[in-house]
């Protein structure tokens, strides 16, 4: 087997779609060997700024010289961006080796049972992660908590990093039932800490805690900037935007609470937060023409929402050119409400996927809320950068797929084109808790 073959059978996995539950997980977990039982983990959840916190959790702990393994979904362009150790991607060699160890495995599975995509990429993980003797995992969820596959792991801590409306033919319509899926990773009497602050969510989150006795620490907004100790570490912070002060308090409340676990020194915690990387949230580009390009997966109307906030207060001068491009199954009406007024032009387009929403229809909605600005539904995101070659200062957002590709065509990833396919699925809800 050769990489592109490992890479084809992991996309015809597709065809089981998404079944929430973690039965099939664990078996396929103890039939690999049970590697969780060999790792610690830091398990994080929510619904916007997941990724970023393990982003700066994992740079704090790197930093202060431990193996970190990182699993992150979905990826940007290429599979191997899901599965890192100190930031390194899982080598294609790697990739080839766990298929073609696991797929012996999937044949004791039943009609009707066999592991879907996630569920082998996620064992996987945990192979790869104990083969390298990691000395922390930081481990972000899927879709959900409560079942996703994820969450067969024991961590020294669950991070929730706040609820917001998405995905909710999978999580339920309201914050309250969103939260108690996300509340599923909760531990008996393993520290959770949180920053949600919409209070039916929070409710939830305190209730789960209370029934499995873990201690929960709730990081809100404005204490949590108020602290000597957190507000003299923001400074360091390299990712842009106010909310990443926010995510960065929590990742930071997280390692005190496990300092008597893994002790990091101060200097150690600055050196991370200040060397975060963490592409496709706003990643401020600048070509050689000068073009300054921001690209910012905001694909929830509250990541939108974020994305304007930190149009206003960082640029506040700027004229900007919009390009869009959003998933159907998105809230996208919301999207193009909150960002169609802050652009001078705006370039709709489909995303490679599926599942794209029409840009005509964008493209729509965009001028019902900003009916001065020259739109256009376009075709392709590589015809839209050529079109706005001249402006000045261009943002690409409403969807990482998009955002993948932009990273492909500006030169700035490494290649994948077919590897993106992987990020689709589908599959039947599951029974949700009542909310």
């Amino acid at each position: 087997m050769f990489y592109p073959e490992a890479i084809q059978f992991l996309y015809d996995l597709r065809l089981f779609g998404a079944k929430f539950g973690l039965e099939n997980t664990f078996a396929l977990a103890a039939r690999a060997g049970n590697p969780q039982d060999r790792l610690r983990f830091i398990h994080v959840a929510g619904t916007n700024g997941k990724g970023s916190t393990c982003a700066m959790l994992e740079s704090i702990y790197r930093a202060a010289g431990l193996r970190v393994g990182l699993f992150t979904s979905p990826h940007l362009v290429s599979f191997r961006e899901r599965i890192q150790v100190n930031r390194r991607l899982i080598g294609e060699d790697d990739v080839v080796r766990l298929v073609e160890a696991l797929r012996p495995l999937l044949r004791h599975f039943p009609d009707g049972h066999h592991p879907t995509f996630f569920e082998v990429v996620t064992v996987m993980a945990l192979k790869y992660f104990d083969e390298q003797h990691c000395d922390l995992v930081i481990w972000e969820t899927g879709l959900g908590g409560r079942l996703d596959a994820t969450n067969i792991v024991a961590p020294l801590a669950s991070v929730i990093t706040n609820i917001q409306l998405d995905h909710q033919q999978w999580l339920g319509d309201t914050l309250s039932q969103i939260a108690a899926e996300k509340a599923g990773i909760i531990k008996p009497g393993v520290p959770a800490l949180t920053a949600v602050e919409e209070p039916e969510a929070l409710a939830v989150i305190e209730h789960a805690a209370r029934e499995k006795s873990a201690p929960l620490k709730i990081i809100g907004r404005d204490a949590a900037l108020r602290r000597p100790d957190s507000a003299a570490r923001c400074p360091y912070l390299s990712l842009a935007g106010e909310h990443q002060k926010l995510n960065a308090a929590l990742a930071l409340a997280a390692v005190e609470i496990l300092q008597g676990q893994i002790p990091v020194a101060e200097e150690k915690i600055h050196a991370g937060l200040a060397n975060v990387v963490w592409p496709g949230r706003l990643q401020l580009v600048t070509r050689a023409s000068g073009q300054k390009i921001l690209l910012d997966g905001a694909h929830n109307p509250a990541g939108a929402r974020t994305l304007g906030e930190t149009l206003k207060k960082t640029f506040p001068a700027a004229k900007p050119t919009l390009i869009l491009g959003v998933l159907q199954d998105k809230d996208w009406q919301h999207i193009c409400e909150t960002l169609a007024s802050q652009a001078v032009r705006i370039h709709t387009v489909p995303v490679a996927s599926e599942r794209s929403a029409n840009p005509a229809e964008l493209a729509a909605a965009c001028r019902k809320m900003n009916p001065s600005a020259e739109i256009v539904a376009g075709h392709s995101l590589a015809d839209a950068l050529d079109k706005s070659a001249g402006d000045g200062f261009v943002i690409i957002t409403g969807s990482l797929y998009l955002v993948g590709e932009a990273l492909e065509l500006l030169g700035l990833s490494p290649t994948g084109n077919a590897e993106r396919g992987l990020n689709e699925w589908a599959g039947t809800p599951p029974v949700l808790l009542p909310g």
